[in-house]
């Protein structure tokens, strides 16, 4: 059979004999998906689910952080996260900038798996398009990373100090679970399961955002009291880019337009959907009312939770996942965080702890019970791999499961500590209390919304009805983020 001109190789000098079209298209189009959750996504969703006087500056972290994990990643951090390895949890840090780099085809060094007797197990994980993909593709993951932190620190870490914490997270946080368990490192040829970033990203970010909110501090007095979002439609435009551009955030990791990537796109639609519903279910049924927010917390769940699974689970494992997802992190939230010390000291302002750490650590845990043999065949570099409810090794993956959430934990909480510790000598992590009680006026000199008349002095009893004090009767319903 003769094959269309259209799909030969060599057919110009920007058509290689390795590319394959399709597969570099999906990948790109993945990647750009995944950029759109974050800008404008994520900085639509801040910039909507926060008080009013905070809009500006949430959008405005977020934004940051796209742009400056951005020249990082390029300049160093890629090849510390799939470059050759330097250590067995990191890569050797370089530019990923020159013309022979980015034009070749794309390939992780280090993810050649071997038996113990030395023999090839797998081979080097080699896509047929350029590196200039996988560049971009990665990127986008890093920099969501960054965004999905933000939102512990919302409302009143000092910007100055955010702009430091970014590159210096980015290096020595992410990069070290990206190498550990997508680039080749010691979790990832151990065997344990991280499809998509259940662990690299979301419970890193839940740990880490958790984590530099007790060092920041807390919001003030007044906005932990009362922190309403100042426009629900617009943080529902960007918690569907969120939903939607999942499918590249999971579809785009098999590396290729493959079986597994329709199977991880529609996996990861059932499960937040399940999710989705669970949540509002129980907001009814405990608190009468079906609560927006608390509707987009679950969306996100279930989202987190069938990340590190989504193209190894069947059909009705992703409802099950769905189920939890919506139930236990709603529980976490809405029960045990009131009742704990710890939790309730602890300004976690959009509640990142609850759901991505504990929605990303189930989903870990879940992919060790209910990762199908077949389909894991056609994804991890080591054979027999299984879930538990699959007998033979499964129970040993659901093990493995455990210990490289462990050490996700315990990297980030340390990490983060550091950075966090260091970023103190130069510049304050927390706001002054001048800026906490003005907020985006006194931080960036703007505001997000013109509420009354050019130059008019705000008067609280004409403008009442949209200020940030406005008192409601009634009592708070599922509101989740008045934890």
């Amino acid at each position: 059979m003769s094959v269309p001109v259209a799909y030969q190789g060599n057919t110009s000098l920007a058509v290689a004999d390795w590319l394959n079209k399709g597969d570099n298209a999906w990948q790109m189009i993945s990647a750009t998906l995944v950029g759109m959750q974050s800008m404008p996504g994520l900085v639509i969703l801040y910039g909507s689910i926060v008080k009013k006087k905070w809009a500006v500056n949430s959008a405005f972290m977020a934004l940051y952080a796209f742009a400056a994990v951005w020249i990082c990643w390029v300049t160093w951090a890629y090849n510390m996260s799939f470059g050759d390895k330097l250590l067995p949890f990191w890569g050797k840090g370089k530019p990923a900038l020159g013309q022979k780099f980015l034009i070749k085809q794309a390939e992780l060094p280090e993810t050649t798996h071997y038996y113990h007797d030395g023999s090839v197990e797998t081979a080097m994980a080699t896509p047929y398009y350029p590196m200039a993909s996988m560049v971009y593709f990665q990127c986008v993951f890093a920099a969501i990373t960054l965004i999905l932190l933000a939102g512990s620190l919302l409302g009143r870490m000092n910007i100055k100090a955010w702009m430091l914490f970014v590159p210096l997270w980015l290096t020595f946080s992410y990069t070290i679970g990206a190498f550990s368990l997508w680039g080749g490192g010691f979790l990832y040829h151990w065997g344990v399961i991280d499809y998509s970033g259940g662990y690299v990203i979301h419970l890193s970010s839940g740990i880490a955002g958790f984590t530099a909110a007790y060092w920041v501090g807390p919001r003030s007095t007044k906005d932990r009291e009362r922190f309403p979002p100042n426009n629900v439609l617009l943080m529902l435009t960007g918690a569907g880019l969120l939903w939607m551009g999942w499918a590249g955030f999971n579809g785009g990791d098999p590396y290729s337009a493959n079986i597994d990537s329709s199977l991880a796109v529609l996996n990861t639609n059932i499960c937040a959907a399940t999710s989705l519903l669970v949540w509002t279910c129980l907001d009814v049924i405990f608190f009468k009312k079906p609560s927006v927010i608390g509707a987009v917390q679950g969306m996100i769940t279930g989202l987190v939770c069938i990340t590190p699974g989504a193209g190894l689970v069947q059909g009705w494992a992703a409802i099950v996942m769905g189920v939890l997802s919506g139930s236990i992190p709603w529980f976490t939230m809405m029960i045990v965080h009131k009742r704990s010390r710890l939790l309730q000291q602890v300004d976690d302002t959009l509640g990142v702890f609850h759901t991505h750490a504990v929605a990303g650590f189930l989903g870990g845990a879940t992919t060790g019970l209910l990762a199908e043999p077949t389909l894991c065949g056609l994804f991890l570099p080591v054979t027999n791999s299984r879930g538990g409810f699959y007998g033979g090794v499964g129970g040993v993956q659901f093990l493995k499961q455990l210990v490289g959430a462990l050490f996700v934990v315990g990297w980030n909480i340390v990490a983060t500590t550091i950075i966090c510790l260091v970023i103190r000598l130069v510049t304050p992590l927390r706001m002054s209390e001048e800026q906490l009680t003005i907020g985006d006026d006194a931080v960036h000199g703007e505001e997000a919304y013109a509420l009354w008349g050019d130059g008019e002095k705000y008067d609280s009893t004409r403008h009442g009805w949209y200020s940030d004090e406005t008192q409601h009767n009634a009592v708070a319903s599922g509101v989740t983020l008045n934890v």
